[in-house]
């Protein structure tokens, strides 16, 4: 179960940094959007992308949610992937988040297909 402050972070028009492992052991960061299902994390990204491949192979990731507010304000979520919604699920919630961080449904092209990442917290720091 996620806390109150991760809740509230994930649930506002914040950004959050995906970290994943590639393959050599390397972290790769992306800014991404953020949700959360109160007991996840969830990040929504697309199957062709190197951070879908990095936690197909390795699940383990961390999000670092910063208060749009106040940048010293953060929650880390070090966590596994333990889930992947695709389908007109992820599509819908693309355009939720679209909506939420822009007003308008999603309008980027889709190169191949949009997927839910579920990320168990494992060990969760508020800052």
């Amino acid at each position: 179960m996620l806390d109150d402050k991760t809740r509230a972070l994930a649930s506002a028009r914040n950004f959050a940094v995906l970290t994943t492992l590639m393959a050599d052991g390397t972290p790769q960061s992306h800014v991404m959007w953020v949700d959360h299902d109160d007991e996840h994390i969830l990040i929504n990204t697309e199957i062709h992308r190197q951070k879908y491949a990095n936690v197909t192979r390795d699940p383990r990731a961390t999000v670092t949610i910063i208060d749009a507010d106040d940048g010293y304000s953060y929650t880390e979520v070090r966590g596994t992937v333990v889930d992947t919604v695709g389908g007109e699920t992820a599509r819908r919630h693309i355009d939720e988040l679209s909506l939420r961080y822009f007003g308008r449904p999603y309008s980027n092209r889709i190169q191949s297909e949009r997927v839910i990442l579920r990320i168990r917290p494992d060990r969760v720091i508020v800052h």
